[in-house]
């Protein structure tokens, strides 16, 4: 697999070796500010990211099914009601290990029979080998809730407290973190949610817009920011800048940077951090040329279902790499 590449050099040489032997068959460097820029594309197009389908199990608790009872019941059919809360823990997976978690607390386009929004809490751990749902009524949104039920997730699964939460939603910052300070858990706000946004996206599709409730043409209550870009703080700048795609087997995981895009209209690269932190990570001489090449790329990451990297190397034409992100842009959830 290959995915469109962002690499940061931090020499001042002039010159623009491509990585990993890689010809380019365009190059262009800027005459703008102390960075330079250059646009490098392969001729091979990406495959496009697969998207993936979390494995369907509930716990017997959310059943309501009597113990005495023994007729089998398949995840299969209990997957087919969309009322059904999830509680699952891969029984391969020590539980130990699960030290991580994505979480999403928000309302969802289905109506309880007041005839207001249901909210639901939904968690799962990078591997989706944690997946943990449940529905709340809107009058009891609060962080002793939350904290409740996080505790109640460890001790329904046999899992630790876990050491830090991921979450997306700036406007439930506020009750997230003081859950999670109570619980002695770091929280992170951050998109790189990754599992937890492909699972929210398969979810809308198989299970609210079949819920009874569900409320069509309703609009996310909490939607996500996107907040004009900041100038970059000094420490991030680099000296010289290349657009590349290198195969699958040189990536690797990085810090909270969540996804590079180009801003064609001002001749830009901008990079998200965090939750909604926007910076203007390097400007380059907007011509024909450069838009071109800008949307070629934009176009290749698209391909791969928005999968792309960032690197920083202390010469271009290094194997090694200093710092390294691997990214994903997603689209905002539907929910």
């Amino acid at each position: 697999m290959a995915a469109a590449a962002l690499s940061l050099n931090n020499s001042t040489s002039t010159n623009s070796p491509t990585l990993n032997s890689h010809k380019p068959i365009s190059k262009f460097t800027s005459l703008t500010k102390p960075t330079n820029v250059s646009f490098n594309f392969l001729t091979n197009t990406p495959p496009r990211l697969q998207h993936f389908r979390p494995r369907p199990s509930v716990s017997e608790s959310s059943l309501s099914v009597p113990k005495e009872a023994d007729a089998e019941i398949e995840a299969d059919d209990v997957e087919d009601d969309p009322t059904q809360e999830l509680s699952y823990l891969d029984e391969e997976t020590d539980p130990e290990s699960i030290t991580e978690w994505e979480l999403d607390f928000c309302s969802r386009p289905i109506l309880d029979i007041r005839g207001k929004k249901i909210w639901e809490l939904v968690v799962c751990d990078g591997s989706l080998s944690l997946q943990y749902t449940k529905y709340f009524p809107n009058n009891v949104i609060n962080s002793i809730t939350l904290k409740e039920a996080i505790v109640a997730i460890c001790d329904d699964l046999g899992v630790p407290i876990p050491e830090k939460i991921r979450f997306f939603r700036s406007q439930m910052q506020t009750i997230i973190t003081k859950a999670c300070k109570e619980l002695d858990i770091k929280p992170i706000p951050s998109k790189r949610c990754l599992s937890l946004l492909l699972w929210l996206e398969e979810r809308y599709e198989t299970v609210y817009t079949r819920h009874p409730g569900f409320q069509k043409g309703s609009k996310p209550l909490l939607a996500l920011d996107n907040p004009f870009p900041m100038e970059l703080p000094d420490n991030l700048f680099g000296d010289k800048w290349a657009f590349v795609q290198l195969p699958f087997s040189a990536w690797m995981n990085g810090l909270e940077v969540c996804s590079i895009e180009t801003d064609t209209a001002r001749g830009s690269l901008i990079l998200s951090v965090g939750i909604s932190t926007r910076y203007i990570y390097a400007n380059y001489k907007k011509n024909p040329v450069t838009t071109s090449e800008a949307e070629a790329w934009e176009a290749a990451k698209k391909a791969c279902g928005g999968l792309h990297f960032l690197a920083i190397q202390e010469e271009l034409d290094s194997e090694d790499c200093v710092g390294f992100w691997l990214l994903l842009d997603l689209p905002p959830p539907p929910v």
